[in-house]
C-alpha cells in the first residue's frame, strides 16, 4: 500500500507519475510492503568515535536550512501555502479556486506579454515567426500553482489538477484493513508512511522551484529559468484537522516545507457556522491561535463562504471587544458555563487579535476575494516569514551547541577511562 515517490514527473498535462517499489527498510514489517535490502553501517567506523565526532563538529560550519541560504542570496522562491481547516469548511474547493485564479492570472500576464511583443515587432514580424510563436505556445507546460494532495481518504478525482498525490503512494483502504484501523487512524498511519518518503517530494519540488541548484541543470539563461519557476505550492490537508496539525507526520511535513520555501499556513473558517453562534467563532479562533504558536509559521485566517454570509461581522468581533460581548448577550441560549467561558477566552484572545492582521474573506464557489487573499499571503510571506527564519536560526544554533556539548562530554569520559586504565596497568 506504499510506493516510492519518483525522481521525475511526467508532463504538466498528465498530472500523474508512475511509482516504483523502493521504500525504507524500517517499513518492511507488513506483507503489503515490498522487500529491499537493508544497508548496515560498518561497526568500526571512525566517524562514530567521540574524538572524531568532536573534531568533525569543531571543524565544520553550522549547517543552516536551505531556505535561509536562498533568501540571503536573493533567490526567487515560490510561496508554499498549507491549507488547513475544520471538516466541511471548504478547503479542497478553496484550493481548486486558488489554482484556477493563479492560472488565469498567469495566462493573462502571458497574453499581455505576447500582445506587447507583437505590437513592438508589428513592422518586422513575418508569418513564419508567427507560426513559430504559436508552436511555442502549444509546448508551454509551465505550472504557476503546483498542487500537493495530502488527504489519502479523498474519493474520486480532486477538483484541482494535483501534481503529487498521496493516494498514488499509500493505499488508504489497504492500510485500514491491514492494521485494523478506523478512518482517522488510517489517515494518520498513511501520513506517517508518506512522511518517511517526503524527502523525495522535496526533491521534486526543489528541482522545479530552484533549477539553478541542480547538478544536471541545462545551460539556459537566468531569465528562462525564472520564467519556468512556479509561483506557489498549494498543499491540501486531510479533512480531519487533528490528523495533520497535531500529529508528528504533520509537523515533519510542515517543517520540511518551511525549511526549503517561504511557507504560510492558511486556516479556513466556515463563516456561515460562525454567524450562527459566537461560540463557534471563538472555537475557530482558539484553533487558529494554537496552530500559530505550535507551528510558528505565518498564519492567514481565511473566512470562506462569503457568498452566503459576509465576513465583516467576524472582522468586527476581532477588532472590537465590546462588539463580541454584545453578540454574546444577544445569544441567550449560549448563557451559563459555556457563555462565561467564551467571555473569559475573548479576553485572552484580545491580545492575539491586536497583533494579528492577516484575515481575509473569500468565496471558494464564486471566487470573490481571491486578489485580497493573495495580497495577504504575499504580505505574510514577506513580513512574517523572516521572523520564522530568525527563530529557525536560533533553534539550529541551540541544537548545534547541544551536539558539541555532548561530544565534549563523551571525549572527557573517554579520556578519564583511558587514564584510569593506564593507572591500573601501572599499578600492576
Amino acid at each position: 500500500s506504499i510506493h516510492s515517490i519518483p525522481s521525475t514527473l511526467q508532463s504538466f498535462k498528465s498530472k500523474r507519475y508512475i511509482p516504483n517499489h523502493s521504500i525504507p527498510s524500517t517499513l518492511q514489517s507488513k506483507s503489503y510492503i515490498p522487500k529491499m535490502t537493508e544497508e548496515v553501517p560498518p561497526e568500526n567506523d571512525d566517524s562514530q568515535q567521540p574524538e572524531a565526532r568532536l573534531a568533525a563538529l569543531q571543524s565544520s560550519e553550522m549547517k543552516l536550512p536551505p531556505v535561509v541560504r536562498r533568501l540571503e542570496a536573493g533567490t526567487k522562491l515560490p510561496v508554499c501555502v498549507i491549507v488547513v481547516g475544520m471538516a466541511g469548511s471548504g478547503k479542497t474547493t478553496l484550493l481548486s479556486q486558488l489554482q484556477r485564479h493563479v492560472d488565469d492570472q498567469h495566462d493573462q500576464a502571458k497574453q499581455q506579454q505576447k500582445e506587447e511583443a507583437r505590437q513592438s515587432q508589428a513592422d518586422s514580424t513575418t508569418s513564419a515567426s508567427q507560426e513559430e510563436e504559436e508552436d511555442d505556445d502549444d509546448e508551454d507546460e509551465s505550472m504557476p500553482a503546483y498542487c500537493v494532495n495530502l488527504d489519502p481518504a479523498t474519493l474520486g478525482e480532486t477538483p484541482y489538477d494535483v501534481s503529487i498525490d498521496i493516494r498514488d503512494t499509500v493505499n488508504y483502504k489497504q492500510v485500514m484493513e491491514q492494521h485494523q484501523l478506523g478512518p482517522n487512524g488510517a489517515i494518520m498511519t498513511s501520513l506517517n508512511l508518506f512522511a518517511t518518503k517526503f524527502d523525495q517530494v522535496l526533491g521534486i519540488l526543489e528541482r522545479r522551484a530552484v533549477p539553478s541548484e541542480q547538478p544536471n541543470a541545462t545551460a539556459t539563461t537566468q531569465e528562462e529559468q525564472e520564467e519556468d519557476i512556479m509561483d506557489y505550492i498549494l498543499v491540501d490537508t486531510p479533512g480531519q484537522i487533528e490528523a495533520f496539525t497535531w500529529s508528528a507526520s504533520g509537523q515533519i511535513i510542515s517543517e520540511a516545507l518551511a525549511s526549503s520555501f517561504p511557507t504560510v499556513l492558511c486556516f479556513v473558517v466556515d463563516t456561515v457556522r460562525c454567524a450562527s453562534s459566537p461560540n463557534t467563532f471563538m472555537s475557530n479562533m482558539l484553533y487558529a491561535c494554537s496552530m500559530l504558536y505550535r507551528t510558528r509559521l505565518p498564519l492567514v485566517v481565511c473566512f470562506n463562504k462569503i457568498d452566503v454570509v459576509s465576513h465583516e461581522f467576524c472582522l468586527d468581533w476581532m477588532r472590537d471587544y465590546e462588539s463580541f460581548q454584545q453578540a454574546l448577550d444577544d445569544h441567550a441560549s449560549d448563557s451559563g458555563f459555556y457563555g462565561s467561558l467564551t467571555r473569559s477566552l475573548s479576553l485572552v484572545l484580545d491580545e492575539f487579535y491586536s497583533n494579528f492582521a492577516n484575515a481575509v474573506g473569500v468565496s471558494a464557489v464564486t471566487g470573490d476575494g481571491m486578489t485580497e487573499f493573495w495580497d495577504t499571503v504575499q504580505k505574510a510571506a514577506a513580513h512574517d516569514f523572516p521572523e520564522y527564519v530568525a527563530d529557525l536560526k536560533l533553534r539550529v544554533q541551540e541544537q548545534d551547541a547541544k551536539q558539541r556539548a555532548v561530544a565534549r562530554g563523551q571525549v572527557r569520559r573517554l579520556q578519564q577511562d583511558l587514564a584510569a586504565e593506564q593507572e591500573s596497568k601501572g599499578g600492576k
